[in-house]
């Protein structure tokens, strides 16, 4: 399918490269992205499984450790939905307003990159850190009778196995860092395609590119009013996230301050190769056009040959030779006639006096 050279991002409004037409070949050409995405799922899941370290709480931490032991405002369910479904949604409007399957896949492999590397990320350093939950009393004593080690002062804890294990992932905020990783790539996105920075000052575009970054927020601060992290917890995983959404979207787009900020690398890249190619194959075509082969007839000598080549170089050029006059006219054609005409034609010429033509 020959795709029409669209570098103007915010002026193309047919379609270039739709799903049917480049879904397979863009996938294909991802093949090993994909490949590294179930491997960051596997990852995520074993992360899941193993048992963190159970760092040490003493009686006398303990009660900085009592807060109680509430339900998920956010509850984990959601936050995939929210950092990750809504923002594919969105992807997917785009593309059917854009008709770009470059986009498309680029915008849903990107987000999907990020959230899945800051999940590795986040699990690894808790399962590392095992930095206990404020709410880890209760975790460790459900019924409020809190036992201790007679030497070590250590918390002896006698709740569920599960609870417990939870307990101890309080660093860094899996809600935090996922939900900046999700939305903090959607707002890198949606900054490109409404060009909040493109010097004209509109604040209403710049308050579009927030919005993701407000409910990203509201999140983390929920962690921390639920009493399942630390405010330090909160405040690393929105780092992690965001920086991660950074890494993943300037990897597949320009910087939104760019003036290609509007499409991905991989649309002008594919831009350029097509219009190499077409200037390659017009090339090619001049090349043909312009070259004339002469095949020597049966029982034809060289010298005849190179006779007939002469002729043939004669006629093309008395058929561009214009008028010419004689005397200083005549003498001027010559000059002329002698940058452009070969010595041998230009001298069999010379022999015979120019007659004045029309």
């Amino acid at each position: 399918m020959q795709a029409p050279a669209c570098t103007n991002a915010p002026a193309c409004t047919f379609p270039f490269a739709t799903m049917q037409s480049h879904g397979v070949r863009i996938a294909r050409s991802h093949a090993y992205d994909w490949v590294a995405l179930l491997l960051l799922i596997a990852m995520e899941c074993v992360l899941n499984a193993i048992e963190p370290f159970h760092r040490f709480v003493g009686e006398g931490m303990i009660a900085d450790l009592r807060y109680p032991l509430k339900s998920n405002t956010v509850p984990v369910w959601a936050v995939p939905i929210v950092a990750v479904i809504a923002p594919m949604l969105i992807f997917i409007a785009i593309y059917i307003w854009r008709r770009n399957a470059y986009d498309l896949h680029h915008a849903t492999i990107g987000i999907l990159f990020s959230v899945l590397i800051t999940g590795v990320l986040t699990d690894a350093i808790k399962n590392a850190v095992g930095r206990p939950r404020p709410n880890f009393f209760w975790r460790c004593f459900p019924d409020g009778i809190a036992v201790y080690d007679n030497i070590t002062t250590a918390v002896i804890c006698h709740g569920d196995a599960s609870v417990i294990k939870e307990g101890h992932k309080s660093f860094p905020s899996g809600h935090s860092s996922w939900s900046f990783a999700g939305l903090g790539f959607l707002s890198w996105y949606l900054a490109g395609k409404i060009t909040v920075f493109d010097r004209r000052g509109h604040v209403a575009k710049l308050c579009v590119v927030i919005l993701p970054l407000l409910v990203a927020a509201v999140i983390a601060i929920s962690r921390v009013d639920d009493y399942w992290h630390h405010w330090q917890d909160v405040f690393a995983g929105g780092i992690l996230g965001m920086v991660i959404a950074s890494v993943c979207y300037l990897q597949f787009f320009p910087p939104p301050s760019d003036d290609k900020g509007f499409w991905p690398h991989a649309h002008f890249r594919y831009i350029s190769d097509r219009e190499e190619e077409s200037r390659r194959r017009r090339t090619t075509e001049m090349s043909n056009s312009d070259s004339t082969a002469v095949v020597p007839r049966q029982g034809e000598t060289g010298a005849n040959t190179s006779r007939t080549l002469d002729a043939m170089e004669s006629e093309r050029v008395c058929k561009r030779v214009p008028a010419a006059r004689v005397g200083t006219g005549t003498h001027r054609r010559w000059k002329s006639m002698s940058n452009t005409t070969t010595p041998a034609l230009l001298a069999k010429l010379r022999g015979t006096k120019l007659r004045e033509i029309g």
